[in-house]
């Protein structure tokens, strides 16, 4: 006849499955991804870009809004199984590392200093650093002009550091946490240009129904990527044929087309359409 465990030996026990319990959920959620645990996927984009990635009325719209359903589409999520999370460029970088995405596609500039800590697939665009103006500024035709003037740029954005490597003494910068705020100052008249990449100010310029216009001089390259956790060769392969996909069937030309019109914009041919090879190394 066995004799009764004492208490103390039971909740020894009650502790020792308690820990491997937590062990087993922890390795889960690690080996899984956040996307497997309820067969869904969580992408971030900008909220307050028109023409990029926008909310409105409840939906998402944007060129990086169907860039990132067309790579969904392609990893095996339908769109209804896509949870869309707000991805402010200071915070993108730590959004990845906590998982509290899969993947970013937002206006994301591949740079060194951030391959450091995240990792791109990608590119799916290049764009140019330009400068949006109001529709009768006659004194702004390029940065060569930029010489005593206000700007305004988004905080933890590459356009805001190359300002300030490049016009530090000749500009007033003013940051603000998103580029409608940007928009909301040059039409008020506190700043005289806002500067970002050229398709973000095509954006900016459809929905102001004529009243800004891009400059259309752009004086630097933007390498768009799809920012994934640092070293995840195979999400960067498996993205990187998607948006090679999208090039090749005609979806990436016509998705420009439908969110810059009204605008006289075209991508710069000698950069697109890009070939996707970052990451996969």
């Amino acid at each position: 006849m066995k004799k009764p465990l004492s208490i103390a030996v039971k909740r020894m026990l009650r502790r020792g499955m308690a820990a491997l319990c937590a062990f087993a959920c922890v390795f889960a959620v690690s080996a899984c991804g956040a996307d497997d645990a309820d067969g869904r996927i969580r992408i971030g984009i900008k909220f307050d870009q028109p023409g990029l990635g926008f909310k409105k009325n409840g939906t998402y719209v944007g060129f990086d809004v169907d860039v990132a359903k067309y790579i969904a589409r392609k990893l095996g999520y339908s769109e209804d199984q896509i949870v869309w999370k707000e991805a402010p460029s200071k915070q993108r970088e730590a959004m990845l590392q906590n998982g509290d995405v899969d993947f970013i596609v937002a206006t994301y500039s591949i740079t060194d200093e951030r391959k450091r800590v995240v990792s791109f697939a990608g590119p799916y665009f290049v764009a140019g650093q330009d400068l949006l103006v109001r529709k009768d500024e006659k004194g702004i035709d390029g940065p060569e002009d930029l010489n005593g003037k206000r700007l305004c740029s988004v905080t933890g954005s590459t356009s805001a550091v190359t300002v300030k490597e490049k016009f530090a003494n000749e500009v007033q910068l003013m940051e603000q946490p998103g580029y409608a705020e940007c928009a909301t100052a040059l039409f008020s008249g506190i700043v005289d240009a806002v500067t970002t990449d050229d398709i973000i100010l095509a954006g900016l310029a459809s929905a102001s129904r004529g009243r800004l216009r891009v400059v259309g001089k752009p004086f630097t390259q933007e390498y768009y990527g799809v920012g994934i956790k640092k070293g995840n060769t195979k999400l960067a392969r498996n993205i990187n044929n998607a948006i090679s996909e999208m090039i090749k069937d005609g979806s990436w030309k016509r998705a420009i087309a439908d969110n810059t019109k009204g605008v006289d914009y075209t991508p710069d041919a000698k950069y697109n359409p890009p070939k996707p090879k970052e990451g996969e190394k």
